[in-house]
């Protein structure tokens, strides 16, 4: 997908190309091609040579408009959200307080069944992208329902509304109710086949949406559902794979009855094929040694979703500080509608906040049982994993996560709100007021820690703007 003409950016960059580094490109000329990719990115450029830089590039300012951005704005790089459940957006916000097989048994699975309407599946969808494109993300690892028609709609609708997304049709044949289950193994396998067809007939080239191969998690998935996906993603060596992996302690514990001859889930899904560096792993709350090992030297992505992890049936914090001092890939997610908010700013937020319980915590069990004290996770490192590490984890890094030549132009235009806009009446949102001499490190905590979507005037995938408020 193209944009109709180039376009260029002159002002304030902001991304963090690095963990703990957030890197502020002042008075930058960026120029997006025809085709979405940032052809130039120059810093420091005074606006009287604009022209004649657009003029070696074959460009004038009508083949190339330029959007001059004001000292109340500044570019970001688009959210990525690394795990998340379409069918379930209609349920955000119900069910806190439960544990996980429960909430998944009386809340998630009638919600999810009814997406075998496709009419309902078209309109629930619809809200869906448009509602995680209003919050400034740009790519979504979705997980879908069992249906084969629902999930070629959902990637029919990323298309449409311009939003980058893995998708995958969830597998599960067993451990469901009867009424939202795949009847055996063959027919599991049979229609992922199918899925993955319908939704690589839709965009041949996998430019913006790609298939995913989802068993949902060992609970639902047979041994014979598990070989077979394992041997689908042999044959199938682009695609990428996701599932949940010690999302909770009772899930664990499950898990080790129903597949006794493995020790840790770690193993269980690299028997099956299904654990290598296309594999994200959503939670990865409760690893043993063994388990970050394995992760580790597999090159697995890890979807942190800290919204549904505090507000189940127990505070459950995943060791990220482990994950990042490994540096290993971590990205968020919103783990919609397991976690109640759709922002990747609430998500980012409500890290930090699971980091500092978990470093504060008295008596704590870290891994294989041992007393440590880490450091919080910064709110730098928040948005690298909303950005960044996200496009790592869901196998995008040389595409979209920062700004460099090359890349593709998946960017937010944030507006912020300063003490002299008050008197023009341009503040929009509860961002916290940005004060003279506040530096840009300031101006970004200020938006990760108050903003809202009222703050994301724009938003552009691939060059392409899906979102406006202006």
């Amino acid at each position: 997908m193209s944009t109709q003409t180039a376009r260029a950016f002159h002002g304030t960059l902001v991304h963090t190309p690095q963990p703990t580094h957030l890197e502020v490109l002042t008075n930058t000329l960026i120029i997006i091609s025809p085709t979405g990719v940032i052809q130039s990115l120059q810093p420091s450029t005074p606006e009287d040579t604009i022209p004649s830089i657009l003029a070696s590039h074959n460009y004038t300012l009508s083949t190339c408009p330029l959007t001059a951005l004001s000292p109340s704005e500044f570019l970001l790089p688009g959210f990525i959200d690394t795990h998340s459940h379409a069918p379930q957006w209609s349920q955000r916000g119900t069910g806190r307080g439960i544990d996980l097989l429960t909430w998944l048994n009386k809340i998630t699975f009638p919600q999810e069944a009814r997406c075998a309407d496709t009419a309902h599946a078209t309109r629930l969808f619809k809200n869906c992208v448009a509602g995680g494109l209003k919050q400034g993300i740009t790519t979504a690892c979705y997980y879908s329902s069992l249906h084969i028609e629902a999930t070629t709609i959902l990637a029919q609708t990323c298309l449409e509304q311009g939003q980058r997304a893995l998708i995958g049709r969830c597998a599960m044949d067993r451990h469901a109710p009867d009424w939202y289950v795949d009847a055996n193994p063959d027919s599991a396998i049979v229609a992922t086949e199918i899925s993955i067809a319908q939704i690589q007939a839709l965009d041949p080239s996998g430019s913006l949406v790609r298939p995913a191969i989802t068993p949902r998690f060992g609970i639902s998935c047979s041994d014979a559902t598990l070989q077979g996906l394992g041997d689908l993603a042999a044959r199938h060596r682009e695609l990428p794979i996701q599932t949940h992996f010690n999302e909770s302690r009772g899930e664990m514990e499950f898990t080790k009855e129903l597949f006794p001859q493995f020790d840790t889930e770690s193993q269980l899904y690299e028997v099956y094929g299904l654990l290598g560096p296309r594999t994200i792993l959503a939670h990865a709350i409760y690893p043993s040694e063994f388990d970050i090992g394995r992760m580790q030297a597999r090159r697995c992505g890890i979807a942190h979703c800290p919204t549904p992890n505090t507000t189940m049936d127990e505070f459950m914090v995943a060791p990220v500080r482990e994950y990042l001092r490994r540096g290993m890939k971590v990205g968020l997610g919103t783990d919609c509608g397991g976690g109640f908010s759709a922002s990747m700013l609430e998500v980012m937020r409500w890290a930090f906040m699971a980091s500092v319980a978990r470093k504060g915590r008295a008596g704590g069990e870290g891994i294989n049982g041992t007393r440590e004290i880490e450091e919080e996770i910064s709110v730098v490192e928040g948005l690298w994993m909303a950005t960044a590490g996200g496009a790592r984890v869901a196998g995008l890094g040389d595409k979209v996560g920062y700004f460099a030549e090359g890349m593709e132009f998946d960017a937010m235009v944030v507006r912020m709100a300063r003490w002299e806009d008050i008197n023009q009446g341009e503040v929009d949102g509860v961002m916290s007021l940005v004060e003279e001499g506040d530096d840009m490190e300031t101006v970004v905590e200020r938006f990760v820690m108050t903003g809202d979507d009222r703050n994301i005037r724009r938003v552009f995938v691939k060059g392409r703007e899906v979102k406006t408020l202006d």
